[in-house]
C-alpha cells in the first residue's frame, strides 16, 4: 500500500508577475543547498534556439535526445554568452552526424520532476524507434515541492510507494510529488513504449568537497544506478568519470572548470563532462549500448604524431611563426626550432615542432593544439613554451587570438566579431595553464621568452622587458618554472655585433638575420635563435642541457 503524505499549501497565491504565461515556468530561486540557479530559462525563449524534439532526424536515422538541466545547457541561448557552458553543446563532435543526430533537449532549472511534467511530452511524442534517449539530470530536485517560484522538489531516493500531495503555486493546481527513482523509472519505461533505448547517467560533479579532499559524488549516482540494474538499463557514471579527472587536476585547475559558481561549469568544465560522458558510453562493455558505440567518433583523446625510443625522453616545442614557419626555402623565413637539429643531441632526445604560424597563447589552445601535446606527454618529458609576438592582438576581431594584458588570475567573457561568445583570460593565465598542464604529467615545463624584433630605437635593439619580460618574469616568480630569456640573449648578441648612433644603419646590418619584415627570421637568424636557446639551457642548469650537443 502506498504511503501517502499529504501537504496544504498556506495560501493559495497568484503567479508571480515575472513568471512566463506562455508555458508557467517557475523563475529562478535557491535551492534548499542555498545554490543559486542563474539561468533564468523560459521555454518561449529557450525553442528559438532548443530545436522542436525531433527536427534534426535525417531521414531514418536515429536521433540521441539529452534530457537534463543547466549543466547539460546553460542560458536561454546556450552560447556561453554567460561564461557557461552545458556539456550537452559539445557532445554531437562525439557521434557521427552522418548516422545519428543529437538534440540537447536540456534546459537550466529543471528538475527531474518539472522537466518530466513541463518538456518531456514533447520529447516523448518525437521518438521513433532506434532513438537514444541520455536522462542525466537531478541537480535541482532538492527543492521545495509546491511553491510559487519552482516547485520541482522530488522526494530522495527510489521509493516507489512513496508520494506528496499539495497545491502546486506555480501551476496552481493540487499536484502530487514521487521519488526521484520513480521519475526514472516513467522516463524509462515511456522510452522503452516508442521503441526507443534508455541510457542512465549519474549527474555532472560539483565544485565541493569530501572529508578526504576529493570531489564529492553525488547520491543521486547510487539511485540511478540501481534503477539501471533492477529496470536493465544501461548507466554511465558520469559523477565518477568526471570527478576522478578533477581530483586529478590542482586546486587551481580543478576551480577554473567551473565559472560564476561551484556547479555551472565553464567551456573547460563542460568539454570535459562531454567527454567523459562520450568515453563512458564508448568504453562501457554494456552490450546493449553497442549500437550506440557504432555511431560514435573522435572518443580516443588526440595526441601529437610522434616515435617514441626506449629511454629517449621528448621535447614538445610550442610557438608561433618564430618558432615554425615555412622552413624550407634557403632565402625564405624560418623559425628557430627547424634548427633544433644544431642544438639537441638525436642520440639522447627526440623533437617535434609544434609549434605553428600566427598563434597565440589562446589560439593554440582554442584550436586544440595544447591538448594534443597534453595527451600525448609522459614523465620525463619536456616542453618548451614560448609565445608573444601575436598575443596582444585585438581580443575580438576575427583572428581572436588577443589576451588580456597582464598576468593577473582574471578572465572576462567577450562577444567577437563572428557573434559567438568566449571567455578570455590573461597572457600569464595562459602560461600558468601550461605549466601546470605539463607538471601534472610529471613532465617539465620550460618557459622561453620571445625573440628579438628587428627594431633600433636609439642605435640599440628593442627590448621588450616593461611588458613581456615583466609578464614572463611576473609567471616565473608565481609558478617556480624555469626561464630561458631567449629575448635577451639573443638581443645582447645582435647589440654586440650591430649597435651605433645610427638607427638606420643597424637596422640595415642586422636584417641578414631577419627576412622580408622586422619580426621573422631568415635562416641565419633562426640559428642564432636556437643557439640562444641553447645557451640559456645551460646558464639555468636545466635538466634539458643534458641532451644538448656538446
Amino acid at each position: 500500500m502506498k504511503r501517502l503524505l499529504t501537504i496544504f499549501a498556506l495560501s493559495a497565491c497568484t503567479l508571480l508577475a515575472t513568471a512566463q504565461a506562455f508555458d508557467n515556468l517557475p523563475i529562478p530561486g535557491e535551492d534548499t543547498r542555498k545554490v543559486i540557479d542563474n539561468t533564468p530559462d523560459s521555454i518561449a525563449k529557450a525553442l528559438m534556439n532548443r530545436p522542436a524534439p525531433g527536427t534534426t532526424r535525417q531521414g531514418n536515422n536515429p536521433v540521441l535526445f539529452l534530457v537534463g538541466n543547466s549543466t547539460m545547457r546553460n542560458g536561454t541561448l546556450g552560447n556561453g554568452n554567460n561564461g557557461q557552458w552545458g556539456w550537452g553543446y559539445f557532445a554531437p563532435q562525439y557521434f557521427d552526424g552522418r548516422k545519428i543526430s543529437v538534440e540537447n533537449q536540456a534546459l537550466g532549472g529543471m528538475s527531474t520532476r518539472t522537466f518530466y511534467t513541463d518538456l518531456w511530452p514533447a520529447v516523448r511524442e518525437a521518438l521513433q524507434p532506434g532513438d537514444w534517449v541520455i536522462v542525466s539530470i537531478g541537480h535541482n530536485d532538492t527543492a521545495d515541492f509546491f511553491d510559487a517560484k519552482r516547485a520541482r522538489g522530488v522526494i530522495p531516493g527510489v521509493d516507489a510507494d512513496t508520494m506528496v500531495v499539495g497545491f502546486n503555486e506555480r501551476k496552481q493546481v493540487n499536484d502530487t510529488v514521487y521519488s526521484y527513482g520513480t521519475y526514472l523509472r516513467k522516463y524509462i519505461s515511456e522510452i522503452r513504449a516508442k521503441g526507443a533505448n534508455p541510457l542512465l547517467m549519474s549527474l555532472t560533479p560539483r565544485d565541493a568537497f569530501d572529508e578526504q579532499g576529493k570531489i564529492v559524488r553525488k547520491p543521486q549516482t547510487g539511485w540511478a544506478a540501481y534503477i539501471a540494474a533492477v529496470e536493465g538499463v544501461p548507466f554511465v557514471d558520469l559523477n565518477e568519470i568526471s570527478g576522478a579527472k578533477l581530483d586529478g587536476f590542482s586546486g587551481w585547475k580543478e576551480k577554473y572548470h567551473f565559472f560564476g559558481d561551484h556547479i555551472h561549469t565553464s567551456k573547460f568544465g563542460a568539454e570535459l563532462n562531454a567527454r567523459s560522458a562520450a568515453e563512458g558510453i564508448y568504453y562501457s562493455h554494456d552490450p546493449k549500448l553497442k549500437g550506440l558505440q557504432e555511431l560514435m567518433i573522435n572518443v580516443p583523446c588526440p595526441t601529437v604524431d610522434v616515435t617514441r625510443e626506449e629511454g629517449k625522453p621528448v621535447v614538445f616545442i610550442t610557438g608561433d611563426s618564430t618558432v615554425k614557419n615555412t622552413d624550407k626555402d634557403e632565402d625564405g623565413m624560418w623559425g628557430w626550432a627547424s634548427q633544433a637539429g644544431l642544438i639537441f643531441d638525436p642520440a639522447k632526445i627526440t623533437w617535434t615542432n609544434q609549434a605553428i604560424a600566427g598563434r597565440s597563447t589562446r589560439t593554440f589552445l582554442r584550436e586544440g593544439r595544447w591538448d594534443k601535446i597534453y595527451n600525448s606527454l609522459q614523465p620525463g618529458d619536456f616542453v618548451l613554451i614560448q609565445f608573444g609576438h601575436n598575443d596582444i592582438s585585438p581580443i575580438t576581431d576575427q583572428k581572436a587570438r588577443g589576451v588580456i594584458a597582464n598576468t593577473e588570475d582574471t578572465c572576462h567573457v567577450y562577444q567577437l566579431e563572428n557573434g559567438s561568445y568566449e571567455v578570455v583570460y590573461s597572457f600569464g593565465w595562459y602560461l600558468r595553464k601550461f605549466i601546470d598542464d605539463v607538471r601534472e604529467k610529471g613532465a617539465t615545463p620550460i618557459l622561453l621568452s620571445l625573440t628579438p624584433r628587428n627594431e633600433w630605437p636609439g642605435g640599440r635593439i628593442e627590448r621588450r622587458n616593461d611588458s613581456y619580460g615583466k609578464w614572463y618574469r611576473e609567471v616565473v616568480e608565481a609558478t617556480g618554472v624555469a626561464f630561458v630569456d631567449v629575448h635577451n640573449i639573443s638581443a645582447d648578441f645582435l647589440d654586440k655585433k650591430f649597435a651605433s648612433k645610427d638607427e638606420a644603419k643597424s637596422k640595415e646590418k642586422a636584417s641578414q638575420y631577419f627576412k622580408r619584415d622586422h619580426t621573422h627570421t631568415s635562416k641565419m637568424g633562426a640559428q642564432m635563435n636556437a643557439c640562444s636557446v641553447a645557451k640559456g639551457l645551460r646558464d639555468i642548469h636545466s635538466p634539458l642541457a643534458n641532451y644538448l650537443k656538446k
